[in-house]
């Protein structure tokens, strides 16, 4: 199963290493589905790691590890096509990583841009709770 996690999902698993989003990541990490991402998805987890308020919650050691993580064990994607789909632009290369990626799932914490869609170009786009719950 092929999967784009929101960079959301990514900090939610930071800043609450028990909750849902660290459950789906735990998954990935283990190996139970793929997920694709870029360098600017990377970046993004770079840059918001470094944020006060997440650097006040979240030892740096550990924010790098999933960044490295991210950076060696998902699929990273290039030549991403534009995409103007989101009512949130900075969401569109999520839109595009899930289709260049023919992704399954496009697993979001996004409700009122991301989630309003749906589907795009054959990716579900769902919440963290109704992707485990499908999951199991």
């Amino acid at each position: 199963m092929r999967l784009v996690l929101d960079t959301n999902i990514f900090i939610s698993a930071l800043l609450l290493p028990h909750s849902l989003p660290a459950t789906l990541v735990g998954l990935w990490i283990d190996g139970h589905f793929e997920v694709m991402s870029a360098d600017a998805q990377i970046d993004e987890l770079a840059r918001v790691t470094r944020y006060p308020k997440v650097r006040e919650r979240v030892r740096s050691a550990v924010a790098g590890r999933l960044v490295n993580q991210l950076r060696t064990r998902a699929t990273l994607l290039t030549d991403l096509p534009t995409v103007e789909v989101s009512p949130d632009p900075y969401d569109n290369y999520l839109l595009a990583l899930a289709s260049v990626g023919m992704a399954d799932y496009l697993v979001t914490g996004d409700k009122r841009d991301l989630l309003s869609l749906k589907k795009y170009d054959g990716a579900v786009i769902v919440a963290v709770t109704k992707f485990l719950e499908m999951y199991g």
